[in-house]
């Protein structure tokens, strides 16, 4: 049994996840994360809200409240949206906790002592009409490198170049829009990358051919356009105070202590339980620990270039990443989910709509792994009325009742397989193998076609064996044919549980069963689970089909990009 670590990116504290950040990081992660507990392996899967910076401030600033009661408020409605769409976090955490804190100020402590640390006075962008600093990310021009007109000052998302709001072209305020800007000196706290990018490098190269070219490409062009020293405080209120003397009025830098975050959180899910958790277990002790993180190509430098290099220059044994599962953006109709433009559906509104099955059945089918995907309602109805309801659906109902009308509601017992029935075996034990593979390999679409061709199968072998007409003159083949079909359903469930864990609970609820587990899944031993004589109901339907009116209104309620 391995001991695997999940982590994805944190999400910011104010603001309502989309589709799109469901696709770049959270649903795979826990589509992973489901996978290997099925596989037996041990499992820690940490997630959290990230709440430092100016994002915070000027919310709450907006908001009327106070900082600390407006990230208590986002953090809870955060934890219900992922509740409500089943993502199996072992904890789901915060970066502004005590326990983080602790974290942030150990691993500064050990870089500044190690000498990466350095002192610098730097030129910051003031607005004089908000009366602040403003933050990287509250600053938008157009990007020196791409021309891109809406790049921000910590990163332009177009290129990914990481930049300094004083690189921007026509500077403007995201908070006020004012161009009333200044540029005033203010001494700062630096992370020396250059001295830590020969070590760096080494590291980065030995994950080829391992990570996905998406993270991997990334992560090269940072080493080959050269590192530069990283600013790693701010002038802000909101933070953890920096612990150096002279630096006691400024906070880290967000992107400093919300990766240091995950460490944290894994405080934090010790604290719960001292006796049995420890988080030294996870993140001191890397030769037993497989560390996989998912996130969207824009967080994809900080999780391998500058997170990395700062656990690196500690000089101590922290877990690192051996895996780094990058995605590219998932659009709504071809354009970008705004909620202040009523464009696109966001993730507490989407489960309000259908159940989270059918959300995640469609956005790990068109994973954004290689490139950008989008996200259309004629798709989603499409996959949803094929799919789940035409392939799945369609074939437990099927089965079910013309069991229980024909034989009664227990399983059929007897009989022998015939070649019918070997050859199935031998077909749906190459594709499980498949689905397997792929799904270690995170290769989320080639898993999710072969676990639809699963399915499948089991149409082909029911149309072929005719149990309806057969009964009528050979009851005992039936039974056989039958019997193989309830089974069906049990290892349909099982497969389907990472994708689809409340459809995977319903189809074995059928039989008053739990789930187990894919290690060593042995199709030919599965098929003959039932042997007859276990009752079983036939229930409801698993899925609906979903009407063009209904189609049509989800259009014109979430509007379109064209």
């Amino acid at each position: 049994m391995s001991k695997i670590l999940i982590t994805s990116a944190l999400p910011y504290i104010n603001g309502v996840p989309h589709l799109g950040h469901m696709a770049g990081c959270l649903l795979p992660s826990d589509v992973y994360a489901r996978f290997q507990r099925l596989m037996g392996n041990e499992v820690l899967y940490i997630g959290g809200t990230d709440e430092h910076g100016t994002t915070s401030e000027v919310g709450a600033l907006k908001a009327g409240m106070d900082v600390q009661s407006y990230c208590d408020m986002f953090h809870a409605r955060h934890a219900k949206i992922y509740q409500d769409f089943n993502l199996s976090f072992d904890f789901f955490g915060r970066t502004s906790t005590p326990e983080n804190k602790e974290a942030t100020y150990h691993i500064f402590e050990q870089l500044d002592k190690n000498g990466y640390i350095e002192e610098k006075s730097i030129k910051q962008v003031y607005s004089i009409d908000d009366k602040m600093f403003l933050a990287d990310r509250y600053i938008t021009g157009t990007c020196p490198y791409c021309g891109y007109d809406k790049a921000r000052g910590d990163q332009c998302e177009n290129c990914t170049r990481v930049l300094e709001p004083t690189e921007l072209i026509n500077a403007r305020s995201t908070i006020s829009g004012s161009t009333n800007l200044e540029v005033r000196e203010t001494k700062h706290l630096f992370l020396n990358l250059p001295k830590l990018e020969e070590k760096l490098s080494a590291w980065v190269k030995t994950k080829e051919p391992f990570w996905p070219e998406v993270a991997y490409t990334i992560a090269l062009k940072w080493l080959k356009e050269g590192l530069q020293e990283r600013c790693i405080t701010r002038d802000l209120k909101w933070g953890f105070p920096v612990n150096k003397p002279g630096f006691e009025d400024k906070v880290f830098y967000v992107w400093f202590d919300a990766p240091i975050g995950y460490i944290g959180i894994t405080k934090q899910w010790e604290a719960l339980d001292k006796e049995h958790r420890h988080w030294q277990d996870w993140w001191l002790n890397p030769e037993n620990v497989r560390h996989v993180e998912f996130m969207g190509k824009d967080n994809v430098p900080y999780h391998s270039i500058t997170f990395p290099a700062t656990l690196i220059g500690t000089g101590e044994d922290w877990t690192q990443v051996d895996f780094l599962k990058g995605f590219s953006y998932l659009t709504y109709d071809g354009g970008k989910f705004s909620k202040s433009e009523n464009r696109g559906i966001f993730a507490e509104d989407a489960v309000q709509e259908f159940p989270a099955d059918y959300w995640r059945y469609w956005i790990m089918a068109n994973s954004p792994e290689s490139s950008d995907a989008s996200f259309t309602w004629d798709l989603f109805a499409g996959a949803v009325n094929k799919d789940l309801n035409g392939v799945l659906g369609n074939f437990v109902s099927r089965v079910l009742k013309m069991t229980s009308s024909k034989l009664g509601d227990n399983v059929p017992s007897g009989g022998e397989f015939s070649d019918l029935e070997k050859g199935l075996i031998d077909t749906l034990q190459t594709k499980i193998n498949n689905y397997i593979k792929f799904m270690e390999q995170m290769e989320f679409r080639k898993a999710l076609a072969e676990l639809r061709a699963i399915w499948v199968e089991g149409n082909n072998y029911i149309t072929v064996a005719e149990p309806w007409t057969v009964i009528k003159e050979d009851e005992q083949r039936a039974k056989v044919i039958l019997r193989t079909c309830i089974n069906l359903i049990r290892i349909f469930a099982i497969v389907s549980a990472p994708i689809m864990p409340e459809t995977s609970s319903k189809m074995l609820s059928k039989f008053n069963l739990s789930l187990s587990g894919l290690c060593n899944f042995d199709v030919a031993k599965e098929i003959n689970f039932f042997h007859g004589g276990e009752t079983f109901e036939v229930g409801d339907m698993l899925f609906e089909r979903i009407a063009p009116e209904k189609i049509e209104e989800m259009k014109n309620k979430y509007g379109s990009s064209k």
